[in-house]
């Protein structure tokens, strides 16, 4: 959902068609996704989430030195998911593109602009009638 070091940052889950930018919030040293309309915002993805960048995606240059520069994606297309969760001290969100690069979200070049697809598939309980519906056992008699 969201990165460990957004937890002191205001958020909300993301809907389907969300209008969203790449961002470093304030007071923190993470980079993520807030929506265009509320910039200070975290918004936070499902694993399995689908986006589209209006522009191939471009990463912040290594060690946001200036003078390097950013690595080129060159995909518009991902799904989020999050890695390296067995460590809980680091960086989890991330994207996955279609060629099977993944990138952290807080690599990501800030003011990007990317739309939500799609939402993952969420299982639903069993309906209620289910639940309640008597099961049948085996009600031989032994001897």
């Amino acid at each position: 959902m969201c990165d460990y070091s957004l937890h002191h940052v205001a958020s909300r889950v993301a809907k389907l068609e969300d209008k969203l930018v790449t961002t470093k919030f304030r007071d923190s040293i993470t980079h993520g996704f807030a929506a265009i309309s509320e910039p200070h915002v975290a918004v936070c993805l499902l694993p399995g989430t689908e986006l589209v960048f209006e522009e191939n995606v471009r990463c912040r240059p290594l060690f946001d030195i200036g003078i390097l520069p950013g690595k080129k994606i060159g995909q518009r297309l991902a799904r989020f998911r999050q890695i390296n969760t067995h460590n809980a001290v680091t960086h989890h969100d991330a994207l996955e593109f279609p060629d099977g690069q993944v990138v952290l979200l807080t690599r990501l070049r800030g003011g990007q602009r990317a739309t939500v697809l799609q939402l993952p598939a969420v299982k639903t309980p069993q309906s209620t009638r289910e639940l309640a519906r008597p099961t049948v056992r085996d009600r031989s008699v032994s001897t």
